[in-house]
């Protein structure tokens, strides 16, 4: 029968089995007297070529015949040897050997009935039965056999390793003695396990027992389906490996991640604790408190660890109804010295509060069990705590609880630090910037006008946006927004240098374009010194990086009630907005120019009619900027929101907020600042211009009407003094002018203004006049009897004009 192969046994057949094995027939010498049909595949040779022979002739080495017999140890005894095969091979054999007619006094008539099986096979079969019968006797792993209705065969004495189990589980279904919930899971999984056949890896299951349900245990469950050796279904093997403490130091572990991540997102103290709070519940706990020292709220530095005595602010709650006893807002004074516990535990709550006074108690009815507490500390001062319970049926904090809620807090406080003393920069880096920037509102007799800034909401701080309302002379008025370059405190510094520059060289009465000029060249000189200073400076003394730029924007826009006429110049800054009184938004058509700083270039002017009532909108680029959005974008959403803001009607200042609210971004990456002025204009009939020849005998006329003019304004008690101020100016344009005709103007508003111009450049100077002089007093009389004078150069000569108080004013 050369090429019989032996057929290999199922893994759950014995292979010294009468069905499996391979048997011989043998007499007391050793004699083969029959074979089974598993003899001849095993030994690859016909029945009629083993009957006869004897067993020592089987073997591979014939002279190790004495080797084999040595292992026989009783009447049936075991052993192994090495057999030749028909065609040169060897087989690796386990035999048993049982001996046939016990009875029959005659030895050497005796028979013997000799079964043998493959080695490896044999060996595997016994590695498997070992295995099985350790799996039940085994103690620390659940098994468990299930039939085809998932009826529990078999178990191990750890197949739940808690109470609440019956004496005897066979013959029982999960859901006799486990929670409803839990065998319906558990149960589904089996069954997909009979029915497909794919086995159940390691799935994590809630196990509870009815009689003493507890919180339960989580096992990790495998299953197994388990056939007949002809492959019929007999049922489900199932593992049950108890991983309560793993999972629970897993959940803590995941906790402690999430919380760090979560942590870092925002340096405000109030997002800060609310998240903390928020990232406890409901994993560690299901009522959670943050209370936070009241010195950070007030930017101060909180109380050394030493002080024992500390008011405390509740934060933020999570968790429950969000109050408690002590609701979010609410102080408390509590008593903890630099050597208190950094974390405490509570495992049963008395009352509505806990063991220790000192830890404030959830509000009563909210069924919180028991407590932990653990100290914000950082950089030996204390900045808070946090406080956690829970309730209902879950266990009691134990010391791995306690452990990670000590560690978050450790790390929470730090952040808190870290917003504590961001906001203290902050505010301080604000608080300076609102310092430096004019009232909210103005009323002048050119414009009404209301303004909004918002500071940046990123970790730079504010930045150097600034606005003005400046008044001019001749009831004018200049509007003014810059934005200097960079964030922080240096920004804000060079900011108050701008705007203090610009307010001195506005009182020049400059042209628009020429204050630019001025500004520009400052701005220049500020970099080429911080340039020098960082040249010179050594490494100790290094500036910080904000240094880096002075670079600015700036837009300047005057504006003349009496001619109602607006000029305006740019460096670099977006255009202003412009509603007329019919309801029209249109932007400046004004050249933006180079930003301040580039030096070299000019700026253009632009002269533009405005009709009263019209709202001139300036702002910073904060406003209109949109993250991956072009500028036409946000420019086009101011236009459409200022002609929806009936901002023709309304106060400004409302106007203004709700603006910047629908417009700015969220969250701010730069300042934004809107300033809105709604224009007035001065009647014809309050105003009134002269042109007079250069010749000393109008000065004559001019007085004469002066008091004409304001006995028709019915201003009689100023006539005297407008009577010598008006010949004095004229006097002087016409001594000094060199010719060209000289203008007289007088304008009522809310004061009474007096102008003179002529063609001549040379500036006015007042000087005290010596005792033998017979002139020079002339300008010195006008300061005396004026509340204010100036002058200021135009394109077509100088201008000298004064102001008096009307009578009745304050």
């Amino acid at each position: 029968m050369s090429g019989v192969r032996v057929r290999i046994a199922r893994s759950n057949d014995d292979p010294l089995d009468a069905g499996n094995a391979a048997g011989l027939l043998v007499d007391a010498a050793g004699t083969i007297l029959g074979c089974t049909p598993a003899a001849e595949v095993l030994l690859n040779r016909r029945a009629a070529q083993l009957c006869g022979r004897r067993l020592k002739d089987l073997l591979a080495d014939p002279a190790r015949w004495p080797e084999v017999m040595a292992q026989q140890d009783g009447p049936v005894w075991e052993g192994r040897a090495v057999v030749s095969a028909a065609g040169g091979g060897e087989e690796d054999i386990i035999f048993r050997v049982l001996p046939l007619d016990r009875g029959e006094p005659d030895r050497r008539s005796a028979r013997f009935f000799l079964v043998g099986a493959p080695a490896a096979l044999m060996l595997r079969w016994r590695q498997d039965h070992a295995f099985m019968q350790e799996m039940f006797l085994q103690k620390r792993v659940g098994f468990a056999m299930f039939d085809r209705d998932l009826r529990l065969v078999r178990t191990n004495t750890l197949v739940l390793p808690y109470t609440g189990l019956p004496a005897d589980l066979g013959g029982l279904r999960l859901g006799e003695f486990l929670w409803a919930e839990d065998a319906r899971v558990i149960e589904e999984e089996l069954r997909k396990v009979l029915t497909t056949g794919t086995p159940l890896v390691a799935m994590d299951a809630l196990v509870r027992t009815r009689i003493d349900p507890g919180t339960g245990r989580i096992m990790a469950l495998s299953a197994f389906r388990l056939q007949e050796p002809d492959g019929r279904v007999m049922g489900v093997t199932a593992l049950f490996t108890d991983v309560t403490r793993e999972r629970g130091a897993r959940r803590r572990l995941d906790l402690l991640h999430r919380a760090t991540a979560v942590l870092g997102n925002s340096l405000s103290v109030a997002e800060t604790t609310q998240d903390l709070a928020d990232v406890l519940v409901p994993v560690l706990a299901d009522l959670a408190a943050v209370d936070i020292a009241e010195a950070v709220f007030a930017h101060e530095e909180p109380g050394p660890g030493h002080q024992r005595e500390h008011v405390l602010r509740r934060a933020a709650v999570a968790g429950g109804d969000g109050t408690g006893e002590l609701p979010v807002g609410g102080s408390l004074r509590v008593d903890i010295g630099d050597d208190a516990p950094r974390g405490r535990m509570w495992p049963r709550l008395t009352g509505h509060g806990p063991d220790a006074d000192d830890v404030p108690a959830p509000a009563p009815g909210s069924g919180a069990r028991c407590a932990m507490s653990a100290l914000l500390r950082a950089r030996g001062r204390l900045l808070g705590r946090v406080t956690v319970w829970r309730t209902g049926t879950r266990p009691p904090f134990d010391a791995d609880d306690l452990a990670v809620l000590e560690e978050i807090a450790s790390r929470a406080a730090l952040v808190v630090d870290n917003a504590r003393r961001y906001a203290r920069e902050r505010h301080a880096s604000v608080s300076l910037q609102r310092s430096l920037l004019p009232p909210t509102t103005t009323e002048t007799t050119a414009v009404q006008s209301a303004s909004v800034y918002y500071p940046t909401d990123t970790a730079g701080g504010v930045s150097g946006d600034w606005f003005d309302v400046i008044p001019l002379s001749s009831a004018r008025v200049a509007l003014v927004v810059g934005d200097v370059v960079g964030h922080g405190l240096q920004a804000t510094a060079m900011m108050g240098r701008l705007r203090t520059a610009v307010r001195t060289l506005a009182d020049l009465d400059l042209e628009p374009d020429e204050l630019l000029t001025h500004l520009d060249d400052l701005v220049s000189q500020l970099t080429v010194e911080n340039s020098s200073y960082e040249n010179g400076a050594t490494a100790s003394a290094a500036p910080p990086s904000a240094y880096d730029s002075f670079g600015a924007t700036c837009l300047y826009v005057t504006y003349d009630p009496v001619a109602r006429q607006c000029v305006m110049a740019s460096a670099g800054h977006p255009p202003p907005a412009l509603l007329a009184p019919d309801g029209t938004v249109t932007y400046a058509d004004v050249s933006p120019g180079p930003p301040l700083g580039v030096g070299g270039l000019p700026f253009e002017p632009v002269e533009m009619e405005i009709e009263p009532g019209s709202v001139l909108a300036l702002y910073t680029d904060g406003l209109v900027e949109r993250p991956l959005a072009d500028l036409d974008e946000g420019m086009a959403a101011l236009r459409d929101r200022l002609m929806t803001a009936d901002a023709l009607d309304r106060p400004l200042r409302d106007v203004g907020r709700e603006m910047v609210a629908d417009l700015a971004p969220s969250p701010l990456s730069d300042d934004v600042t809107l300033l809105l002025a709604r224009t007035r204009a001065v009647p014809p009939e309050a105003s009134v211009v002269w042109v007079l020849e250069p010749d000393p005998a109008v000065v004559a006329d001019a007085r004469a009407l002066v008091v004409e003019q304001l006995s028709r304004w019915g201003l009689d008690e100023l006539a005297f003094t407008t009577e010598l101020v008006a010949s004095e100016l004229v006097t002087n344009a016409i001594r000094y002018a060199g010719g060209g005709p000289v203008e007289l103007k007088l304008i009522r508003t809310s004061a009474l203004i007096c102008e003179v111009s002529d063609p001549s450049s040379t500036q006015p100077r007042m000087r005290r006049a010596r005792a033998t002089e017979e002139g020079g007093r002339g300008l010195f009389l006008i300061a005396q009897l004026t509340e204010r004078w100036g002058s200021r150069y135009t394109r077509h000569g100088k201008t000298i004009w004064t102001e008096q108080t009307l009578p009745g004013s304050p």
